[in-house]
């Protein structure tokens, strides 16, 4: 089962170093001191001063337990790690460079909210998912055995047992203690990526997104990744510009991580690209965006062009800019909408693949290269027309998947994860396609790929190897429901005899209206969208030709 972490990310606002704001009427000028637990109270100035820098990582690395364990810590009067702050001259405002994840803690503390109350709900307009609310539960249940609400241990008075009297004092004398960064907007900048850096906490995929924060692949990011909710990255494009990619970052979420995923895997309702609003689904939608627009590592990250020895007399046109009023994020973000709905979901396009088939391996394990495999496959076959010849082999082509399902995990192994694996991955899915286009068997099929060059480590395994593997000792559970379900229990399409995904279903006539069919339930088929509304009446017309 996946780590429960705390989201805490609505505690403190973001906002640019460089912001200026024309009234500062409500600014403190506070440059130095320490924090009291009650300014950081509903209603007070210090905690309406408070930031974090706009392309700061999202706070919710912290488990229930150690969200827990900090605010033992500090209504005990252990020690706890000074936060690292710098105030703003332009904004009066206060910016958290580091210790956001302990100030958020304390925070939430004082609020009762762990990512499921007010400041939270507010923030991501409820848009959280079960994992986050379970996590608040938990840390709630926690906080409530170990130390007691912030709002009960304020109001005790007389009733307070010894220990309850002594935390009471002790959080209501002891401060937060900060170091303040002095200089300006460029030095925080700095210093937040030095003391980052240093520590293990950005996951790589945070870190490129934070320095390419201006890139509309970034932005399209964050978006997606978030439901279009949150905190907005794209604040200062038009309202119109703002309103249309919230919108279709929330159709995109919801095509590629609804149904949200839960393990061990119980049901075949599963989410296309696994488990969003985490680092994995974050890296996924980077790459996702990247594949789908075209773009080159070098295109967009700076580190990347300086490895690449790039002039910028001849690939100056090649470099990604940043953008300035939203219109290639939203460009990037409807390239992203027309493949996902051709991959997932009801649209008359869709072809509604079935995630179990295509993206998980028979462990239940989510397997990303897998998906972008599809992606990079689906854009050429948009190119050509290929829809429809991919239907016709669709049913051999998914039963051979099923049944070797350990070439996609061999792939992977040898060419490790992410982008790596995308071409081998694609070439296997061609080969697979056209040899059955040719009427060969799976056997004759397994062969010829390994016969291709950049295929030729696959090994056909019997079944004893296959029940011996290590594969299929980590999630034994997922593995038994996943062979059962998608043997026995998967519905198919009375069209192509694919599985369906319960996101993709479609139901059709079996006799069309005109052709004199009824609308009664027996002449009712159950299809993938396409198949209904795109290769049946192409199929149909084509008859009709021959006939004519």
């Amino acid at each position: 089962m996946a780590k429960l972490t705390v989201n805490l990310d609505a505690m403190i606002a973001r906002d640019d170093f460089e912001v200026k704001i024309e009234d500062d009427s409500q600014s403190t000028g506070r440059d130095s001191g320490n924090f009291k637990l009650s300014e950081l109270e509903q209603g007070q100035i210090v905690l309406n001063m408070l930031r974090k820098p706009e392309f700061q990582r999202e706070t919710k690395d912290w488990t229930p337990e150690r969200v827990a364990e900090l605010i033992r810590s500090f209504v005990d009067g252990d020690l706890i790690p000074s936060v690292i702050v710098w105030h703003s001259q332009l904004s009066g405002d206060i910016f958290v460079v580091d210790g956001s994840h302990r100030l958020s803690a304390l925070i939430a503390w004082t609020h009762d909210d762990y990512g499921d109350r007010q400041l939270s709900s507010t923030y991501f307009s409820a848009g959280l998912s079960k994992d986050e609310l379970s996590a608040a539960k938990k840390t709630r249940e926690l906080i409530a055995k170990t130390v007691g609400s912030y709002a009960d241990l304020k109001s005790l008075g007389d009733r307070a047992t010894p220990i309850q009297r002594r935390r009471a004092n002790t959080f209501g004398m002891r401060q937060i203690e900060a170091q303040w960064i002095r200089g300006d907007a460029s030095k925080a900048e700095r210093s937040f990526f030095t003391i980052n850096q240093s520590a293990v906490a950005i996951h790589p995929v945070e870190l490129r997104i934070i320095k390419a924060r201006k890139k509309p692949n970034a932005i399209a990011a964050r978006g997606i990744i978030r439901s279009g909710t949150g905190h907005k990255y794209w604040s200062a494009f038009n309202a119109d510009v703002q309103n249309e990619i919230e919108k279709l970052s929330k159709d995109i979420y919801g095509v590629l991580f609804e149904p949200f995923l839960e393990t061990p895997i119980k049901t075949l309702e599963l989410p296309v690209a696994g488990r969003g609003q985490s680092a994995d689904g974050l890296s996924l939608v980077v790459e996702f965006i990247n594949v789908a627009n075209k773009l080159k590592t070098e295109m967009w990250l700076e580190d990347a062009q300086k490895k690449a020895g790039r002039k910028k007399s001849s690939d100056e046109r090649d470099i990604l800019p940043d953008d300035l009023d939203g219109a290639k994020t939203i460009e990037y973000l409807r390239s992203v909408k027309r493949i996902a709905t051709r991959v997932s979901g009801n649209a008359s396009r869709s072809l509604g693949l079935h995630p179990a088939v295509y993206f998980y391996s028979a462990t239940g394990r989510y397997q990303p290269a897998t998906f972008l495999a599809i992606v990079s496959l689906f854009q050429e076959l948009e190119l050509n027309d290929g829809f429809h010849a991919f239907t016709e082999v669709r049913y051999r082509l998914e039963e051979f998947l099923v049944k070797y399902r350990y070439f996609i995990n061999q792939i992977v192994r040898n060419y490790g994860a992410g982008t790596r694996g995308l071409e081998p991955l694609v070439t296997m899915y061609k080969t697979v396609i056209q040899s059955i286009r040719d009427d060969a068997s799976d056997e004759k099929i397994a062969v010829i790929l390994q016969q291709n060059e950049r295929l030729k480590f696959l090994k056909v395994m019997d079944d004893e190897s296959i029940a011996n593997s290590k594969e299929f000792t980590s999630s034994a559970k997922s593995a038994a429901f996943f062979h059962k379900a998608l043997e026995e229990g998967a519905v198919r399409c009375e069209i192509c005899n694919a599985r369906i995904h319960m996101k993709g279903i479609n139901i059709d006539h079996s006799v069309p209206l005109r052709d004199g069919g009824s609308g009664h339930s027996k002449n009712a088929q159950v299809t993938h969208p396409f198949c209904q509304s795109g290769y049946k009446e192409r199929r149909s017309h084509a008859a009709a030709s021959e006939s004519s």
